[in-house]
């Protein structure tokens, strides 16, 4: 993702991401029951490095394998990349921590953008503390090793409901997480951006008295004066 674009989705609403994705055939984009942990909340833009966990086996989990360099958790806590979200499928257990507030941490000094999860986020006031960006399905005690196995670093995961491939674009805001495929991002930011020019046109007309019919969407009446308005300099109406 260029300069360009990242500072395109960080201008632009998820809402306004999701619309664009629909225009351009991608449905199922917006994740379920993953929502911004932070307040105020914080935007977030950035590549998905992700993190797979699987049903706990008691041969796959112990305290001992924490320590191991294979551990899959340790591992995305190292190796994502400064920049990236670190998206973890907790699969759907918000009862079921995928980190606390130490990995946070080392999270946070590494330069990582932030964490998107499907599960629980333990000593989160003091996650919410560091000012980490943070979007997940809320305070969980438990620990991982509880009810997760780590098992995968940078593969295809699920996390809320969608499909997240490593390099997808992660978008966040207050309305929650979309996920944008890599080879989209570009596209749906410059969309994005006249598609919220226009919207702030309409919103003004639509505020000024104009029915919402022929306003939004435009008729062709509306698209001639948006056109007038552009090149006026959009002033305000």
């Amino acid at each position: 993702m260029d300069q360009k674009t990242y500072d395109g989705l960080m201008q632009i609403s998820v809402a306004t991401v999701t619309m664009q994705l629909l225009k351009k055939g991608i449905r199922n984009t917006a994740m379920v029951g993953v929502r911004p942990l932070n307040l105020p909340h914080q935007k977030i833009v950035g590549p998905a490095y992700t993190l797979r966990f699987v049903p706990y086996r008691e041969d796959l989990v112990s305290l001992e394998k924490l320590a191991s360099l294979e551990n899959a958790q340790r591992r995305a806590i190292e190796e994502a990349t400064p920049g990236a979200v670190l998206v973890a499928d907790g699969r759907g257990r918000a009862d079921i921590a995928v980190l606390g507030d130490i990995l946070i941490e080392r999270l946070k000094v590494r330069g990582v953008a932030g964490l998107v999860t499907d599960g629980g986020i333990r000593d989160l006031q003091e996650c919410q503390g560091s000012g980490f960006t943070m979007y997940g399905a809320g305070a969980a005690a438990p620990a991982s090793l509880v009810g997760h196995a780590p098992a995968e670093v940078q593969c295809a995961i699920g996390c809320g409901g969608v499909a997240v491939i490593p390099g997808d674009v992660i978008v966040g805001d207050g309305d929650g997480i979309v996920v944008i495929p890599a080879a989209l991002a570009a596209a749906v930011a410059s969309d994005g951006i006249e598609q919220e020019r226009f919207e702030r046109y309409a919103k003004m007309k639509v505020a000024g008295g104009a029915p919402a019919y022929g306003t939004y969407p435009p008729n062709a009446q509306t698209k001639a004066a948006y056109q007038d308005w552009l090149k006026a300099g959009e002033p305000d109406l």
